[in-house]
């Protein structure tokens, strides 16, 4: 697949870490119809804890095995003050709660079922060895609505390298038994790197017969404690994205995702220009979300556009999420960007717009170009977003379907509605009930339930 590319290097980033006073609300429209309101989180990465019982060799935050966490470690009164901050903006957000293992935090249960309790979509990203049948009921029962467990390799030893510690994978393995006795859904994460990516068919395969709900296949940025390691070249990138996009429709039932890899919507787009997993059909969940829909929060309280850009907006501690959401510069920079190279001269700067990320670890500049995006701008106009599309002909959602599309998380809310008041006006259907939904439901995932119980 070509000669695999130096090791990314850490230059220093410009000092970017003070969050300066700016009224989003008073910029001026992009000119495409996004407001500020198009910038509420979808998804926010609460990264709680340093403590971990692996040692992975591409770990973005280079957690450690300390049993008892370091000092500086967000309290339990302050995750939960960060939690209803965030409600402020945006109660129906996707929380991740990660860490390190956040399973090792003896609090973790009390913010989780906090987090329930505010009426977000919560999430744990574990590594599973933690979960057993007492875990996964108390999960079931405080109302979380899944857990993504990494799984890196079919390959026991491989995965078990790659993660450090001996029997890491049959840990895992049993953790995801554990949640299938219990009922509570899971998703499997695969971090990509040079020696398990042509494994990809394998373990989707696998991933679908044990019952996931979702594959994620995350594209690594090296930073953290995976500076060391040497990334996917950017051949073997697209070829695993592009084979990404032929199995969408595959796997009944499963969901697969690529993360981290935002070239993901422009070879989707490629394939097929009303693909339902596009920013033109109105998917949110595409492209770099960093900054704009998306941040995460380190364990000290540090909020950063996404986990891979140790790039502070400011701390939590000194002001509140809110603020640091609306007025950072920093933030402002992601959302009205003046992106360079051939990503500022790409037609699809808006649907994809590149990784942020990678420039950025490799000489401090987030805005220049994706050095691993092969596609040469053929120029012309650009790809439009579905940002606040007018609507065609009103169709009336009853209450109870009313209810059900607002029980789906925010970043898929516009793809579905938008799907199913299409097949209603095609077919003549005046009014949307949960019957036509159910029956919609069936036709893309089959009688099993799907996440996100759509």
């Amino acid at each position: 697949m070509g000669k695999a590319l130096p090791i990314l290097n850490s230059s220093p980033a410009p000092d970017a870490s003070s969050c300066q006073p700016l009224d989003v609300r008073a910029l001026p429209p992009l000119g495409d119809g996004r407001t500020v309101d198009d910038f509420k989180p979808y998804l926010i990465a609460l990264n709680l804890t340093k403590r971990c019982n692996l040692q992975c060799a591409h770990c973005y935050l280079d957690a450690t095995t300390r049993a008892s966490g370091s000092r500086d470690e967000l309290s339990t009164a302050e995750c939960i003050r960060l939690i209803d901050q965030i409600a402020e903006i945006n109660r129906e957000c996707l929380l991740v709660i990660t860490g390190g293992e956040p399973l090792m935090r003896p609090d973790i249960l009390d913010i989780t079922r906090h987090a329930v309790a505010s009426g977000f979509m919560v999430v744990l990203g574990t590594n599973g060895l933690l979960i057993d049948d007492e875990m996964a009921q108390a999960l079931v029962e405080i109302g979380v609505m899944g857990v993504g467990i990494s799984i890196d390799s079919l390959n026991q030893e491989k995965h078990d390298s790659f993660r450090g510690v001996s029997g890491a994978w049959n840990a895992a393995v049993a953790g995801i038994e554990a949640c299938k006795r219990k009922g509570l859904q899971f998703q499997i994460h695969f971090s990509v790197n040079p020696t398990n990516y042509r494994e990809l068919p394998a373990a989707l395969d696998w991933a679908h017969q044990i019952g996931a709900r979702v594959f994620n296949v995350f594209f690594m940025v090296c930073t953290g404690r995976g500076e060391e390691l040497t990334d996917i070249t950017p051949a073997q990138y697209e070829e695993a994205l592009s084979y990404l996009v032929h199995c969408q429709n595959q796997y009944k039932g499963m969901l697969v995702r690529a993360r981290c890899a935002p070239h993901f919507k422009r070879l989707a787009y490629e394939k097929d220009p009303a693909s339902p997993i596009t920013k033109a059909t109105g998917y949110m969940g595409g492209g770099c979300l960093a900054g704009t829909n998306y941040a995460r929060v380190t364990p000290n309280g540090e909020l950063t556009p996404c986990p891979y850009m140790p790039l502070s907006a400011g701390n939590v501690r000194q002001q509140s999420f809110v603020d640091l959401w609306n007025h950072s510069e920093i933030f402002h920079s992601f959302r009205y960007p003046t992106l360079k190279g051939k990503c500022g001269a790409c037609e699809y700067s808006d649907l994809c717009g590149g990784c942020r990320a990678r420039p950025y670890v490799d000489h401090g500049d987030w805005l220049d170009e994706d050095q691993w995006c092969l596609y040469s701008p053929k120029g012309g106009e650009k790809i439009k977003v579905a940002f606040n599309t007018p609507e065609e002909a009103p169709v009336r959602w009853d209450d109870a379907s009313s209810l059900r599309l607002s029980r789906i998380p925010y970043f898929l809310r516009a793809m579905v509605k938008k799907g199913v008041e299409k097949h209603a006006r095609e077919n003549n259907i005046s009014v949307i009930t949960v019957e036509l939904m159910e029956e919609l439901r069936k036709k893309r995932f089959g009688n099993d339930t799907p996440v996100f119980k759509f």
